[in-house]
């Protein structure tokens, strides 16, 4: 990663990313530019955002309507917002919920078997495509993974996608660390933190190229919230933090903070 992004917090990370698209479109809007160069984003924000999210970031400049897609998103975000986390979302002191998940290689597995009798902090995110889950988990990798190594603690990603979206998110962003898929949804619907597109979010997704149910593994296109759970050794939820708006995500030092007064 580049060093100018390094020991930015997530949401400034964002924030950055953002500020870059903003521009980015407003440059575009001269019908003489040239939208899909990469250049428009700052090396500091592609490196944060990994090539997936870069590329991602540059459909949404490339397309016809890149202003009106960015008012389709921000609409989406403000009804999430307003409706704030689930009522039904599990709370501490709870036992995780498992299932029947997939490896990068399409192997099953289960939440207590990548455990390893360890505690963990799962995070799940929604896919390879969506720019901020390349932001947070390229943090975690280098923020989070050595910190965690050093308590003993494991880290796991979980997403609804199928192992080949796993496996490119891991390869991409160079995550060392536990990338799973939850087909169906099983362990975040037994959560309480499932969502999905609105019905004008879809039309932009596939105005972008982007078709979520395509990339699931059970061909939909319901999405977690992206969540963050500390579970203990013994698989006990120990803190767990939702975020309904998607651009906003679980800071490093709340992690981190939550382990020692939860689990430590």
């Amino acid at each position: 990663m580049d060093m100018t992004s390094a020991n930015k917090t997530i949401a400034e990370k964002v924030a950055a990313f953002h500020a870059a698209q903003v521009a980015a479109i407003e440059r575009g809007s001269n019908k003489s530019a040239d939208r899909t160069r990469p250049a428009d984003l700052p090396p500091e924000v592609t490196a944060t955002l990994g090539q997936r999210g870069a590329d991602t970031a540059a459909k949404i400049r490339s397309s016809e309507d890149p202003v009106g897609l960015r008012s389709v998103f921000g609409s989406e975000l403000a009804a999430l917002n307003a409706a704030g986390v689930p009522a039904d979302v599990a709370t501490a002191g709870l036992t995780m919920p498992d299932g029947d998940l997939l490896d990068v290689d399409g192997r099953r597995t289960s939440l207590a078997e990548a455990r390893e009798g360890q505690a963990a902090v799962l995070v799940f995110y929604r896919g390879a495509w969506c720019p901020y889950c390349n932001i947070t988990l390229r943090t975690y990798q280098s923020e989070l993974v050595p910190a965690l190594a050093d308590r003993d603690v494991r880290l796991i990603a979980i997403s609804p996608q199928a192992p080949d979206g796993s496996l490119s998110m891991q390869e991409v962003n160079e995550l060392t660390f536990t990338v799973l898929s939850d087909p169906g949804n099983q362990v975040a619907g037994k959560l309480g933190i499932l969502t999905r597109p609105t019905a004008d979010t879809r039309d932009a997704q596939t105005n972008m190229g982007i078709d979520i149910a395509a990339g699931n593994a059970d061909d939909t296109d319901n999405l977690p919230m992206p969540t963050v759970v500390i579970v203990d050794a013994a698989g006990v939820i120990r803190w767990i933090d939702v975020h309904p708006d998607y651009a906003t995500r679980t800071e490093t030092e709340q992690i981190l903070g939550a382990l020692v007064a939860t689990v430590e």
